[in-house]
């Protein structure tokens, strides 16, 4: 799955993936144009999930 394809499935769960990690915020799902990987950086921090794990995890749902 390329960066694009990611951006568009991350608008479809980040609702899911807020329910799921609780101290998810809105401003951490949160994606700007060429900012997707800051957007998983943040992710990172409060998951303590590597990019490729969150990749995964947001491919699955």
């Amino acid at each position: 799955m390329n960066n694009d394809q990611l951006e568009g499935k991350w608008k479809q769960v980040r609702g899911q993936f807020k329910q799921k990690y609780g101290d998810v915020t809105d401003d951490d799902t949160t994606y700007s144009e060429g900012k997707f990987d800051e957007m998983l950086g943040r992710l990172q921090e409060k998951t303590g999930k590597t990019k490729e794990e969150l990749k995964k995890e947001i491919d699955k749902m």
